[in-house]
């Protein structure tokens, strides 16, 4: 048989020779930042980055925004009207960033990655994915960077392959203390008002204990008396309104009705804005 008469399966490469991308501080600040920040039925985080491409061929990534966006097993939809409006705005203040890729938290390519990948090819030739590991495993911050190379077999194309790119992080000192600081006090979510309420009051608990267990030591003879710190804790019992306990429980009742007053009405409007956001779309596309 002629080498001619050969199926040939082909990987095809990227349009640019030697790819790789730098990336600042300030993307992987801004990604981890919407990660904790996102809606609660919301698995990862996706959104644009912008930057430019270097004469040497390196894609210099500075800058990032998330992009709404709804995920299953069977689909991927994405809040295409937002994404051009957050880019218009961005090139309103530096027309000379476009758009250079796009980013997901989490560890490597995922399933739904290649629908992802597919519409940001629509927006700029050859995008860049870079993933970033919000859980901060083990105390380090997997970042990678990956460009899309098409699998053919002959001339009919079969798939899309992500192939690891060199990622080069600077950072100067500052910026490494700030994000050695992000690793090690990495949170999954920002807590809400109720949450942020317990904590405080057990944090309180905990300070009204080491409190009463200096007094009793100091009268007990085990401790040193400190008269600035005996002044201190008269001073700060004194500023504490008299009140019954009654009294006081009304208080916090109603301070606690009026935080769940204020975070029904809050969801309400979510969900209205929610609603009318989809009733346009639909509009647009019907």
């Amino acid at each position: 048989m002629a080498a001619g008469d050969h199926t040939v399966l082909q990987l095809g490469t990227p349009s640019t020779a030697n790819l790789s991308a730098k990336v600042h501080p300030l993307v992987i600040f801004n990604i981890c930042d919407c990660y904790v920040r996102r809606p609660d039925q919301a698995e990862r985080v996706i959104g644009t980055l912008l930057g430019s491409v270097l004469p040497d061929g390196t894609v210099d990534i500075r800058n990032s925004y998330a992009v709404p966006h709804t995920e299953s097993a069977e689909q991927v939809a994405l809040d295409i009207e937002y994404h051009h409006n957050m880019l218009v705005s961005h090139q309103k203040v530096n027309p000379k960033e476009v758009i250079v890729g796009w980013y997901s938290t989490g560890l490597g390519v995922t399933g739904g990655s290649a629908l992802i990948h597919d519409f940001y090819s629509r927006e700029v030739p050859n995008p860049v994915h870079l993933t970033v590991d919000t859980g901060f495993r083990n105390g380090e911050g997997t970042i990678k960077a990956y460009v899309s190379v098409n699998l053919a077999l002959g001339d009919r194309q079969l798939a899309a392959q992500f192939q690891e790119i060199p990622l080069d992080l600077r950072m100067v000192e500052a910026e490494r203390l700030g994000f050695d600081i992000l690793k090690t006090t990495a949170v999954d979510k920002l807590p809400n008002d109720l949450e942020g309420m317990e904590v405080t009051m057990q944090r309180l608990l905990a300070l009204i204990d080491d409190v009463y267990k200096y007094v009793d030591d100091v009268v007990e003879g085990r401790v040193a008396a400190d008269n600035s710190i005996g002044r201190f804790i008269s001073d700060t019992v004194a500023s504490l309104p008299k009140l019954s306990p009654s009294v006081f429980d009304k208080l916090v009742n109603d301070s606690l009705q009026d935080q769940l007053l204020l975070l029904y009405l809050s969801s309400i409007t979510r969900t209205q804005l929610g609603l009318a956001e989809k009733l346009n779309t639909a509009a647009q596309i019907l």
